[in-house]
């Protein structure tokens, strides 16, 4: 992206560069190699400036993906990689939740327990009282929707602090799901009903990832022209035509590589096209409409937003019935995974790490603490990232301890490198 003002191609060639060439009109443009030093040059830029934060991510991912790959050769196998493709979603979704409650600078710290709580009330429904699985799935993600609007509600219009609210609603919700499995323990799921299938379902036929890889690359490639055209017509600071196409080959090289690894095993999870097309539309509501943009412009600032005409209450309950909403949609693909809910399994997610994880995720991708910047789509990068590092520690043996040790510094880094990024656009005079 052109910093200090609208892009426009043209200018004057570096020695032994290909670029400005004349056209027969006379109109002189750019070469690939000098849009690629520009890029090059800004992406050098915005790392300084702390803007570039998914590219470190990025490169950690990377290097953390050769550390376990040469401490055990399974790490990359397509079997680790597509059953990482499936862990990341449960995670992933209670995270995507809690980055539109941080974008308005707040708070969710009952996602684990409401997750267990839709895991749990599913099952007792589904198995012991023979509610139709479709039926308890209803009844469980609407159970999490209410309970954020609980939380919304409170903190809203009552105004007490997000922070106590969730906190009280991690106990309430956790020891109302070991109520309701407390008579009988542990409950086992249907392992070939529609619940299980969330995470053992995968399409077979190679078409299905190859598809998925061509319609997001055209997807991406069709959107970011647009905001182009956009932004240049405005006068605003716009990507060089060069930059739009340098990152869609990238994305495009990624994408069609995952699909060939799914492939190689079982094929596309069912769950992780869940989980993309539950991205793509959040990053839809987000960017693109008049309630995303009200959402952005309260984590920008509370005072400013009501001085805008923006009802302040209304969307604060709204992001924590997002986050409700979510946070049960991702218990029940928890309980996919262990086909069962059990009172073990439901303290863990109440006081344990699917909340450390999801906020965890949400923050390493990108989004922050601080309100008003970030989007689902950094929730990918991030829980892939937690993820990875489970998965490799798994595959070593190693105690659960080290690993909460290791994933506590991981959060802490991300956190600061915030902070810093904050520090560092406030002294330059930035928002």
């Amino acid at each position: 992206m052109s910093r200090g003002g609208p892009h426009r191609d043209g200018g004057p060639a570096g020695p032994g560069s290909a670029g400005p060439v004349t056209t027969g009109r006379g109109r002189r443009t750019r070469g690939w190699q000098d849009n690629l030093r520009e890029y090059a040059l800004d992406v050098r830029a915005g790392v300084r400036d702390g803007e570039r934060g998914p590219l470190l991510v990025i490169a950690g991912l990377i290097v953390i993906w050769i550390v376990f790959q040469g401490l055990d050769d399974k790490f990359l196998s397509p079997r680790n990689l597509s059953n990482l493709s499936v862990d990341i979603v449960g995670t992933g979704l209670v995270a995507v939740g809690i980055v539109f409650v941080l974008l308005i600078r707040e708070i969710d710290l009952s996602v684990g327990s409401v997750s267990g709580l839709a895991g749990a009330a599913f099952a007792v429904l589904n198995v012991n009282h023979g509610v139709p699985e479709w039926l308890a799935v209803i009844v469980a993600v609407a159970a999490g929707t209410a309970v954020g609007a609980f939380h919304g509600v409170f903190h809203a219009w009552l105004g007490v602090p997000a922070f106590v609210v969730t906190l009280a609603g991690l106990l309430i919700w956790n020891g109302l799901t070991l109520y309701l499995l407390g008579a009988s323990g542990t409950i086992n799921i249907d392992e070939e009903g529609l619940v299980a299938s969330l995470t053992s379902h995968h399409f077979g036929d190679d078409l299905a990832a190859y598809a998925v890889a061509g319609l997001g690359t055209a997807g991406y490639v069709l959107a970011a022209r647009r905001r182009r055209s956009r932004h240049r017509a405005a006068g605003m600071p716009y990507p060089s035509e060069g930059e739009v196409w340098l990152r869609t080959g990238l994305l495009a090289v990624v994408s069609f590589a995952a699909a060939v690894t799914l492939n190689r095993f079982q094929g596309l999870p069912l769950a992780l096209l869940i989980f993309l097309v539950v991205l793509v539309v959040s990053d839809y509501v987000l960017r693109r409409t008049r309630y995303g943009r009200r959402v952005y412009a309260l984590g920008g600032g509370v005072e400013a937003a009501r001085r805008a005409g923006i009802g302040v209450e209304r969307v604060r309950v709204a992001m924590f019935m997002v986050s409700g909403t979510l946070a049960a949609v991702g218990g029940l693909f928890v309980a996919s995974g262990l086909t069962s809910a059990s009172p073990t399994t439901a303290r863990a997610a109440g006081s344990g790490m699917l909340l450390i994880n999801a906020i965890a995720a949400a923050v390493i991708g990108g989004t922050s603490l601080f309100g008003g910047r970030g989007s689902p789509w950094s929730v990918l990068l991030g829980v892939v990232v937690i993820q990875s590092i489970a998965s490799g520690m798994g595959l070593l043996g190693v105690q659960d301890a080290v690993q909460f040790m290791i994933t506590g510094g991981v959060l802490l880094a991300a956190v600061a490198a915030d902070a810093l990024s904050r520090r560092s656009q406030a002294r330059r005079g930035r928002p």
